[in-house]
């Protein structure tokens, strides 16, 4: 059996742990969708109280208000009272709430404010219930998130493990509101959690999976937008390069509403006044957009449903594509509170209708249920949640195939067209640079056996001080360009290949300038050093140095036998496949023109090629100088 076959070795890094923060999962998933639900009460009652001057936690939409111009000043007072919250309560609650979460993952070790929990929600309410034309999903996201980390703080947990369980609360808040927990694992992978790791991936499934349970409790399993299903017998083979025409028009969609937020946040801060008064700017440019169109008001679930119902008004289109778009992007840009998932589902849900005059048709919503699925997925560059969310709020799987193409192009052409989504441009002004590609670390995949050093200048065990005198003796008569070989450890062995101690090149020309050159050289070196393994990944062995400040190891394998040395030199070799793999284009199929005497032939392996194998004994000799 092979040295690797016994390794310690696995796929996966996970533990018990796994299963302990799957156990507080559930509690979180439980607190989310409670807090979901109360947090949907709050914006129905804010809303009764604004615009229709009751007390009721029902359903109650600002489109249908009829208090006529008096209703452009509603949006305002909700504004203000927005900034007030957040200049004398927590600045935090601003915003649309992922961007903080992610800030919070990666810059601040999982840690929000309790009063987060408790603000954040209230000035949620208030925004979306005065008018403003946001979604509740991304404060819940960050109210669930605040609530999982605020348990976390609580408990004796890594950063990691806090990281983990304020994403699963993140998760359980959008599972619960939307009733889509595939969508929310997703997010959570895309978005937030910046890796694939089963130690997070479970308990934030289990957290999902719980708030979702929760959530048809409290308000039944209906889909949140009901609409016929769609037969896949009636998708026609014109679709799919249409889809993908949906998907760049989408796309530029995408751009231009990210544009949009982007320039209103910079003409706010020009402004010669406090941020707190920011909201209530934005809330006049809601109140004048509610009085030209209504609908544009509020969540906007209702248009939401009409668009996927067929509904095909050109009014709906220009209001939705321009009043909802305009006062969506100001009052965004304002810094106020509230979600961007819904009002970019109901833009892309424009234009789909929009296309849907042009398009050949599928069924009725189809174009529009597309084209809000790829809006999405270009703004926030998240493909794969927008193509299951759109399924799993629809329960409507027949459009699969154009929906993941649609997505897929916005996706790449956004991603292609700008530097920085709408979730991470606050992050990159605030200092911030964060990556949103993830792939496996290259020191992960190469092993000590294939980058250390097998030919080493070793000493026996017996050795003495006159020995170490000799050998620099000898360096010193080399010059110069022996004193930049790569070897600084030499190892003493016994005659079994047994490693007896361990002297650094300082110790070696220490004990050379003794004056009693007969004393045995283990007397000056260490006899208990840091070692490593054959098995071990270059990442432990980087992990180690990180920690430790040596930057050379001695490896020894299973049996106890030195077998090398590993350096840091050798750690960023490996690290430069990785760079080879993707900047050296190679043909390695040449095709030649029928009839010639020459067939399909491979081309010889480049020089760049060969250095790339990570074979144990070539990456040796290939390296390896003249020893010391």
């Amino acid at each position: 059996m092979s040295d690797i076959a016994k390794s310690e070795l696995r796929d996966y890094t996970a533990d018990g742990r796994m299963v302990m923060m799957s156990g507080i999962a559930v509690i979180i998933g439980g607190a989310g969708a409670v807090l979901s639900w109360l947090l949907l009460r709050l914006i129905f009652l804010a809303t009764n109280v604004f615009y229709y001057h009751r007390l009721s936690v029902a359903f109650a939409d600002p489109a249908f208000n009829k208090l006529g111009w008096k209703a452009i000043f509603l949006p305002v007072i909700g504004g203000l009272l927005v900034g007030l919250i957040a200049r004398f309560g927590s600045d935090r609650i601003r915003g649309h709430g992922m961007p903080e979460a992610i800030e919070a993952v990666l810059m601040r070790g999982a840690r929000i404010s309790p009063k987060i929990t408790v603000l954040k929600p209230v000035a949620t309410a208030i925004a979306i219930g005065s008018g403003g034309p946001f979604g509740a999903e991304g404060p819940i996201i960050m109210t669930g998130g605040a609530a999982g980390s605020l348990l976390a703080q609580l408990m004796k947990v890594s950063d990691a493990e806090r990281s983990t369980l304020l994403v699963a609360g993140a998760a359980a808040g959008m599972s619960a509101t939307f009733l889509a927990p595939l969508a929310a694992i997703l997010l959570a992978v895309e978005l937030l959690l910046f890796e694939w790791r089963p130690r997070s991936l479970v308990p934030v499934a289990v957290a999902s999976v719980t708030a979702a349970a929760l959530r048809r409790l409290l308000l039944g399993s209906l889909p949140v937008f009901p609409m016929v299903a769609t037969s896949p017998d009636a998708i026609s083979h014109w679709v799919m390069p249409c889809a993908v025409l949906a998907g760049l028009v989408a796309g530029v969609l995408a751009l231009l509403l990210t544009k949009g937020v982007h320039f209103f946040e910079e003409a706010f801060e020009k402004l010669p006044i406090h941020w707190m008064w920011w909201p209530a700017v934005g809330g006049l440019v809601i109140g004048l957009g509610g009085w030209l169109f209504p609908p544009a008001l509020g969540v906007g679930y209702a248009t939401i449903q009409q668009m996927l119902s067929g509904n095909m008004e050109w009014s709906l289109v220009l209001g939705v594509l321009v009043v909802k778009s305009v006062i969506w992007t100001a009052s965004l840009g304002s810094g106020t509170s509230g979600g961007i998932l819904a009002p970019q589902l109901m833009i892309g849900g424009g234009l789909g209708v929009a296309l849907a005059h042009v398009l050949p048709g599928i069924a009725p919503g189809a174009w529009p249920l597309v084209c809000m699925a790829a809006v999405l997925a270009g703004s926030i560059g998240a493909p794969l949640t927008a193509v299951v969310l759109a399924i799993e709020l629809t329960h409507n799987s027949g459009l699969m195939l154009p929906l993941l193409l649609a997505c897929v192009t916005a996706y790449g052409l956004t991603v292609l067209s700008q530097k920085r989504s709408i979730l991470t441009e606050r992050l990159a002004r605030r200092g911030y640079h964060l990556s949103r590609e993830y792939g496996v670390d290259p020191l992960e995949m190469v092993l000590v056996s294939q980058a250390m050093h097998t030919s080493v200048f070793a000493l026996p065990a017996n050795a003495t001080r006159r020995d170490a005198a000799s050998w620099l003796r000898t360096m010193e008569a080399r010059g110069a360009d022996a004193w930049s070989h790569w070897q600084r450890l030499f190892p003493l062995l016994n005659t079994e290949g047994r490693m007896v101690a361990l002297l650094t090149r300082s110790q070696m020309m220490i004990s050379a300038k003794q004056t009693d050159l007969s004393r045995p050289l283990v007397e000056d070196g260490n006899v208990s050093p840091a070692t490593m393994a054959p098995t071990d990944t270059l990442r432990k062995v980087a992990t180690a140095m990180a920690d430790s400040k040596l930057t050379r190891y001695p490896v020894i394998d299973a049996k106890g036998k030195f077998v090398g040395i590993i350096t840091i030199d050798d750690l960023l070799s490996a690290r430069s496949k990785e760079t080879l793999r993707e900047s050296d284009r190679t043909r390695v199929l040449r095709l030649r023109w029928p009839f010639s005497n020459a067939e399909v032939t491979l081309e010889k392996e480049t020089a760049t090629e060969a250095v790339a194998v990570l074979d144990g004994e070539i990456w040796g000799e290939q390296r390896d100088e003249k020893l010391p």
